[in-house]
């Protein structure tokens, strides 16, 4: 479904990802990892149009996505969240999640200055599927409450939740579960397993071992810019490498 070829990014005199290539199967979870400054974040905002690409491409079901702009890449059915949180924080949970569904909105004048019973009906179903959407993770019960006076661990759940509300084909989750506790975590990695269930291919990038070994269907390992390994969680847990350069080398 997703398909890396010879991806490439300099900034300056410092190649921060050098000649990345990968393929991901529908509906697989195919985790990024590496150390710090390993070119991982810079990937998927090559991915996801945030960057251009100095060299390579970026193929999505067969179709050429390279440098689309992220404001059209959502209409491909791609979507993402980012390692910092960018949440509106005046805005309630609800409406933040309503955000999401933007895409498929009626947002012509006269139905909106008018308030047509047509729209009125738009706003409750779609207001209905963000409920359902909180609800998956277990935090409906903040709707409507302003997002500023919520936690970093709800913050970082909604911010998944939102990106659901695209309908995407293909989301790129950058530390999803980075300052969570256990629990939270758990819950996270759960949706994720929701998420890939039903067909939507899932890129991960995550500091978490423990859930990255057993959430992923196959990870590649990026060291300064290069891909190092890729394979399956046991080929990736037990390759030298990887030990060596990133799981440390008394694992």
């Amino acid at each position: 479904m997703l398909e890396i070829r010879n991806l490439t990014k300099r900034f300056g005199g410092v190649t921060a990802v050098d000649d990345i290539s990968f393929r991901v199967a529908k509906g697989h979870i195919h985790a990024v990892i590496g150390p710090n400054g390993a070119g991982k974040t810079t990937l998927v905002n090559m991915i996801s149009g945030v960057y251009r690409c100095d060299g390579g491409s970026v193929w999505l079901d067969g179709a050429d996505i390279t440098n689309i702009p992220t404001d059209r890449l959502v209409y491909r059915g791609v979507c993402r969240t980012f390692q910092n949180l960018e949440i509106c924080g005046r805005m309630t949970v609800l409406e933040n999640v309503l955000l999401g569904f933007d895409r498929y909105m009626n947002k012509s004048l006269l139905p909106t200055l008018f308030r047509s019973r047509q729209l009125l009906e738009e706003e409750r179903r779609y207001t209905e599927r963000a409920m359902h959407l909180l609800g998956l993770i277990g935090i409906e019960k903040y709707a409507r409450q302003e997002a500023r006076n919520l936690s970093y661990g709800i913050l970082k759940k909604l911010e998944i939740v939102r990106a659901l509300a695209t309908s995407p084909e293909l989301i790129l989750l950058d530390e999803p579960v980075a300052g969570l506790n256990p629990k939270e975590t758990s819950e996270v990695a759960e949706l994720i397993r929701t998420v890939a269930a039903d067909e939507v291919t899932v890129i991960l990038i995550e500091h978490d071992m423990r859930m990255v070994m057993e959430l992923s269907d196959r990870i590649t390992v990026m060291h300064f810019g290069k891909k190092l390994a890729e394979g399956t969680p046991d080929e990736i847990r037990n390759d030298p490498k990887v030990i060596e350069a990133y799981l440390g080398g008394n694992k």
